[in-house]
């Protein structure tokens, strides 16, 4: 049951999908994997929305560089574990959510315990090699990823419903070349609140879901296309799944 507070807070959301959908957001769990461009913007955006509980994994530490486009980090948290730096805002802005944040190393020897029961899956992650271990551990566990990508201006988007839509080895059978890539901090908000759209979207069960699509973003022209992509018969993580 939703409190006094919260449906006042709430109180425009409610409008849109009644308190039924309010509470299946505060019912739900979701598992994002990173802290930085992408983390930040989804983890807020999913906390003022009143997403139950929120985990949140990351191993770095704020640098001056992360600025520019990580936005629950500040100049006062410069030197400071990242997981706990975005807790203090999170916590701050909501305190109705349960966060939870854990300062580690995402790796194939923990990435099942760290999802452990959340409902979904958000991929704020900058390199590949995770990226396939998140996709796996949705695939084991039939839960939803969603994931985003951004570069300079640009940015990606899909939505991964196992046994439904191609995966993430689908789409990306080999990893692009791993290298420090330019960012501005307008095309992670961006593709972040898309994320995050998706994510309530599919918690509440409406509207269309990127799915079976990988949109494509381009902040210079401000234009996105959707190209349409397959499961792929031979994928070694889904392949088998009719």
């Amino acid at each position: 049951m939703l409190s006094e507070d919260e449906l006042e807070r709430y109180a425009r959301q409610t409008m849109l999908f009644g308190e039924d959908g309010q509470e299946k957001l505060k019912s739900s769990r979701v598992f994002i994997a990173g802290a930085g461009g992408l983390g930040c913007p989804v983890a807020l955006y999913l906390a003022v929305a009143g997403i139950g509980s929120i985990k949140l994994v990351d191993k770095d530490v704020v640098d001056t560089s992360n600025l520019n486009r990580q936005v629950l980090h500040w100049e006062k948290d410069v030197g400071k574990e990242k997981v706990l730096s975005a807790e203090e805002k999170l916590s701050a802005i909501n305190s109705e959510v349960n966060i939870e944040v854990v300062s580690t190393t995402i790796d194939e020897s923990n990435v099942f315990d760290l999802v452990g029961d959340a409902d979904l899956i958000v991929d704020a992650m900058d390199n590949y090699p995770i990226r396939y271990l998140l996709n796996l551990v949705a695939h084991k566990k039939k839960i939803p990823l969603f994931h985003g990508a951004i570069s300079g201006f640009n940015g990606q988007l899909t939505t991964i419903i196992p046994g439904k839509t191609p995966c993430m080895n689908c789409i990306f059978p080999s990893p692009p070349k791993s290298e420090l890539f330019p960012v501005v901090g307008v095309t992670a908000g961006i593709v972040a609140m898309m994320q995050a759209n998706e994510v309530i979207k599919y918690i509440l069960g409406i509207g269309k879901l990127m799915t079976n699509k990988l949109l494509i973003w381009d902040g210079l022209s401000t234009e996105s296309e959707s190209l349409r992509i397959s499961k792929r018969d031979d994928c070694a993580v889904c392949g088998d799944v009719s």
